[in-house]
């Protein structure tokens, strides 16, 4: 028995690991972005959800406004903002 010496090896294993990769299905685009917005549109709706049950309209809506700004313009600071502002000035949740 011959001893397989280490560039044969790699060759075979790059060769075993191109034949997995050709196998394995393919996502296009379309498909992952579709994904990746149902899952980020759910998430935004919940969230928007419970500010809407966690605080007072006036505050939800502005909330809800700086979420929604924040991610036209990518920047997160704009809604942390927000809420840290809520925490600064004392406002209530509704559950306290």
């Amino acid at each position: 028995m011959e001893p397989l010496n280490s560039v044969t090896m790699k060759k075979n294993t790059r060769s075993i690991l191109e034949e997995i990769n050709a196998m394995s299905p393919k996502k296009d685009k379309r498909q992952l972005v579709e994904s990746n917005a149902r899952h980020v549109m759910q998430t935004a709706i919940n969230l928007i959800e419970m500010i809407d049950n966690s605080f007072s309209p006036e505050v939800a809506e502005d909330l809800q406004k700086r979420l929604i700004n924040s991610i036209r313009t990518k920047d997160p600071k704009k809604f942390i903002r927000g809420i840290q502002r809520i925490e600064d000035n004392g406002h209530p949740t509704r559950d306290a």
